[in-house]
């Protein structure tokens, strides 16, 4: 394993900035301080670029097994790695859906030869499959996955027994996605009454509407308090819903957690009328307010953590209808560069931004010697220049479904270089592929 010396970088890390050298060695920080040396080691020069601890991003749809025309874990991989992402937790609607520890077992093998990241794959729950949930081990699996709405795939739990046994049983972390299937199909109803197969895009966040969200996001705050759940809710997509989660308590002492996402933050409704069905998401994109509100919510620390939602669908998919085109779209290799973005804007501070892509995943999931640069972890670094303008255009898009809901949108900022597990995975658009990710690890 190669030894590196990055000198003269500016850490992002715990609340602060200070130029200092790092000394990667053996895949792990061995010293951080001022006039470093290290004969044997390949020095990288970073005077002038920031230098962050490595995204983790706690949601994907990486689509193996069994949707591999999307996306595969090899070619998402590249793309997070391209984006400053070192580690991943892929979601378990895949093709057939992860519900058994044995189909948990495959994934793992797949990405322990092909994934360029650090990786995990929660456990997914259905209406049937407690006693396999049960079996989950804490130690190597990030968490389970629960559909509280339906969306890709069909994982969706609703029956109150089984989400009573999931929440007073589950041996760790609960994440779901909460959107009322109730309350859509209603919504959805109503719509296909007043304009029949003629519904459009914009409709998108008035079926899946906010009050959708908001009865299940309460429903699962609930439940996860009755029972002492350990809850993550995913993919926060509205202002009211900021309400539910305690911003008083530290973040290693609470049981119920909340994810924003990327696009919740950038996006809103009004960007339909030009992003038609490429910013499709479950939950939708909704109001200016809401977007307001989220980034409010992430800077109070109502919101935990910042991920993607990263799940790809093929051009020809996303061109149908509005009722036909599927919901979802890559995000991982521009995540980073949107947040960084969003700081040379006035928005949200670097601090912050590593805060809540790296620390608090750390926290929250009880990961093992990641998230953080300190010496004697593991070494997931991104470099990034914060003058250094690229526009996202289909050929320098790494998805394997070619496209981004960025498509024609300047970024000022660059990442220059990646680290995973010690290995320099990225270097100014050229990969090293030789080198596979590490399985996370968790000290529950």
């Amino acid at each position: 394993m190669n030894t590196y010396l990055i000198k003269g970088a500016t850490l992002v890390n715990e609340g602060q900035q200070f130029i200092a050298d790092v000394l990667v060695k053996n895949g792990l920080i061995e010293k951080i301080g001022q006039s470093l040396s290290a004969p044997e080691a390949q020095e990288i020069n970073a005077e002038g670029l920031y230098l962050l601890p490595g995204m983790i991003d706690d949601q994907v749809h990486f689509r193996e097994p069994g949707l591999t025309h999307k996306a595969d874990i090899f070619t998402e991989s590249m793309a997070a790695v391209a984006g400053g992402i070192t580690s991943f937790m892929e979601m378990p609607n895949t093709v057939p859906n992860t519900l058994t520890q044995d189909l948990l077992a495959d994934k793992y093998q797949i990405a322990a030869e092909t994934s360029l990241a650090n990786y995990s794959f929660y456990m997914g729950a259905s209406n049937d499959n407690i006693e396999e949930v049960l079996k989950t081990d804490p130690k190597n699996v990030c968490g389970i996955k629960v559909f509280m709405g339906s969306s890709t795939g069909n994982m969706l739990v609703d029956n109150e027994k089984t989400l009573e046994n999931i929440f007073s049983k589950a041996p760790i972390l609960v994440a779901t996605h909460c959107e009322d299937e109730a309350t859509i199909r209603e919504n959805l109803a109503k719509f296909t009454a007043q304009y029949g197969e003629d519904l459009t895009i914009d409709m998108h966040p008035l079926i899946r509407s906010a009050e959708a969200c908001y009865k299940s996001s309460s429903l699962a705050v609930e439940l996860a308090k009755r029972y002492q759940t350990r809850l993550h809710i995913l993919h926060i997509s509205t202002a009211k819903e900021i309400a539910l989660f305690d911003n008083t308590i530290a973040l290693k002492d609470k049981k119920i957690t909340a994810e924003a996402c990327v696009h919740h933050l950038w996006f809103n409704d009004q960007d339909y009328a030009t992003k038609g069905n490429f910013i499709k998401w479950n939950p939708a994109v909704k109001t200016a307010a809401d977007q307001a509100g989220i980034l409010a919510g992430v800077l109070a620390d109502h919101i935990d953590v910042i991920a993607t939602d990263h799940a790809p669908h093929t051009l020809a998919e996303k061109q149908q209808s509005y009722s036909l085109a599927p919901s979802g779209g890559p995000l991982v290799q521009h995540a980073l560069p949107a947040l960084l973005e969003m700081h040379l804007q006035g928005k949200i501070s670097l601090e912050k931004i590593v805060e809540k892509t790296a620390h608090n995943l750390a926290i929250c999931f009880d990961i093992e010697k990641r998230g953080f640069i300190r010496e004697g972890y593991w070494a997931d670094l991104v470099l990034v220049n914060l003058n250094d303008p690229f526009k996202v255009t289909p050929v320098n898009i790494f998805y394997k479904c070619g496209w981004s809901p960025f498509d024609g949108e300047t970024f000022q900022a660059s990442i220059t270089h990646t680290f995973v597990s010690g290995n320099l995975a990225y270097k100014n658009g050229k990969f090293v592929t030789s080198e596979i990710g590490k399985r996370l690890s968790f000290t529950r």
